[in-house]
């Protein structure tokens, strides 16, 4: 009997601690990316099983079923919905607008009609921004550093995103600057891609930018690779892990950083933060990884002066 009275209260007890569920929602598989958000949850005090309950939604690469998704995790009534770009943050605005949004990141979130601004976001979103419409200039820069005799290069990129429109121009803009001629090569959905690499090939193109978002992610970037490969042209994207997918660079924001963040900003949510008071945040820290092994393979020279500003160099 007395065993019984001792352990009741410390039923009660173990059961008032909350347990929170957060949405992850993601048009490609969830790769090892996400797994620096709930390392970094977990460092906050969220423990799968214990306070925490994931609910991860992929489309496995089919964006089409991204905005089902949405609904499903609003049904569920998660405490926050993290997405993992563009397409799904606009799925899951058009799905809530009470639930807390975490971008990880947005392309642009202003010019993406998700904030009202970066500083005040006003509504259910906030989170991190990509700066690609800035980061596009620096990626034709890199490319004209490693193959200085380029004078034409293919840009690959989705036209069905809104927010690429603006990443479109200011790339044609910085080409403008660099003396160079633009081939715009447009998908609008996955199944484009093969006319698409044709298309790039037709325009006889002396490198290859491709603009990240929900198509051309990490679990497109290996055809990509190879298919620059096979073409013989020097090719970059604005995430590292292209590189490492055999790309030849890869350039942009820490992953590792956006997510941590992203998960600092759960924390907040959960906590008790209003999302539309917490300013969204622009990358601090930016990656390069440069592939020697598909240089050498396409016959290129990185200058040491490149190689000595790389984050990772893979052999």
């Amino acid at each position: 009997m007395t065993g019984g009275l001792l352990a009741a209260p410390l039923a009660a007890e173990a059961q008032t601690e909350k347990v929170y569920r957060v949405g992850i929602l993601a048009t490609y598989p969830v790769t090892h990316s996400f797994d620096y958000f709930v390392a970094a949850l977990r460092d906050l005090g969220y423990i799968e099983g214990k306070n925490l309950i994931l609910e991860i939604r992929s489309a496995n690469n089919v964006p089409e079923r991204v905005p089902a998704l949405a609904v499903e995790l609003v049904r569920l009534n998660v405490d926050v919905i993290v997405t993992g770009g563009d397409g799904e943050v606009a799925a899951a605005q058009q799905a809530t607008r009470t639930i807390p949004i975490v971008m990880a990141p947005s392309g642009d979130p202003v010019r993406g009609g998700y904030v009202a601004s970066l500083a005040r976001p006003g509504g259910n979103i906030t989170g991190l921004s990509w700066m690609s419409p800035e980061l596009s200039a620096k990626l034709l820069q890199v490319l004209k550093e490693i193959t200085p005799h380029m004078s034409r290069v293919a840009v690959l990129w989705n036209a069905a995103n809104p927010v690429k429109v603006r990443d479109f121009s200011e790339t044609q803009r910085a080409a403008r600057r660099l003396d160079l001629t633009v081939n715009s090569v447009e998908v609008k959905a996955l199944s484009d891609l093969g006319t698409a690499f044709a298309a790039v090939t037709r325009t006889r193109s002396d490198a290859l930018l491709t603009l990240v978002d929900e198509v051309f992610n990490p679990a497109t970037f290996g055809r990509i690779a190879d298919f620059a490969m096979k073409q013989r042209l020097p090719s970059i994207v604005g995430q590292e892990q292209y590189a490492a997918a055999g790309g030849l660079i890869g350039y942009g924001p820490s992953l590792e950083e956006v997510h941590r963040r992203a998960a600092a900003y759960t924390h907040k949510i959960l906590k008790g933060a209003r999302p539309g008071d917490l300013p969204v945040e622009q990358p601090t820290k930016f990656v390069l990884v440069i592939n020697l092994k598909t240089a050498k393979a396409l016959g290129l020279t990185i200058s040491p002066s490149l190689l000595s500003r790389a984050d990772e160099v893979i052999k």
